[in-house]
């Protein structure tokens, strides 16, 4: 899954990256958490644009919020069959600009402390996650634009570290996934999938990245990483 993830750049980069200027500076975010506010990447009307959303997709059909699980993820393989992604797939796909994220290790015997790392491009920049958007409308007519990230299986190198990641959209296929009047899920599945093995590069992080209210750089320096559990150590604690 992906929980929380980060957005540092400036316009040239932005723009270089999406070929799309932006109208004012996007402040640097660090730590950015579920039902936050996010930048989002679509076409209206055929055009490009920027917008800001929800991040906990609510899909248009739901009548209570509040009653209804907050889905900031959407499974790659499934959205186009399941309920609460399938409209937004064929009618409302999108591009969540980041500039990485972070995921934890859970220790295998379920106790101790995790681990946290910053996962980010090897290669720097910017990546486009694929995402899926909607409009959800209020009893009063109040509207809240909001979105989930699409996640795949993890590949092979960092299978160790969690078993899913954030869904990437190269950027030759940017156009391609986001023009729903051309191109229908059927057309865009193959362009989803684990990426290459030195895509990502994974940093492990303190535990500072925890607490949604830490938005500070320093949250992303390196720390030593904590041994894995042996085998023997696991059989050991089941004793007990």
């Amino acid at each position: 899954m992906c929980g929380r993830f980060t957005l540092v750049t400036n316009s040239e980069e932005f723009e270089a990256t999406f070929k799309l200027p932006l109208v004012e500076p996007i402040a640097s975010r660090f730590n950015i958490a579920p039902t936050q506010p996010i930048a989002l990447l679509t076409n209206i009307s055929g055009n490009r644009q920027n917008i800001m959303a929800r991040w906990g997709l609510i899909p248009g059909w739901c009548k209570n919020p509040d009653d209804f699980p907050l889905l900031i993820n959407a499974r790659s393989e499934t959205a186009a069959q399941k309920s609460s992604f399938k409209r937004a797939m064929r009618h409302r796909r999108a591009l969540i600009p980041a500039s990485g994220f972070y995921e934890w290790r859970r220790p295998p015997s379920g106790k101790g402390q995790s681990q946290a790392f910053y996962v980010r491009p090897r290669s720097g920049g910017l990546v486009g996650m694929a995402a899926l958007w909607e409009t959800w409308m209020g009893p009063d007519g109040t509207e809240i634009d909001t979105a989930a990230i699409m996640t795949t299986e993890a590949n092979q190198t960092f299978m160790p570290i969690h078993h899913r990641l954030p869904e990437v959209i190269n950027p030759e296929n940017f156009s391609t996934w986001l023009d729903v009047i051309k191109h229908k899920p059927r057309h865009v599945q193959p362009m989803l999938g684990p990426p290459d093995e030195d895509f990502w590069e994974a940093v492990p992080v303190g535990d500072a990245v925890n607490k949604v209210a830490n938005t500070s750089p320093d949250i992303q320096e390196r720390v030593e990483e904590r041994p894995i559990e042996s085998p023997t150590e696991i059989k050991q604690m089941d004793l007990f």
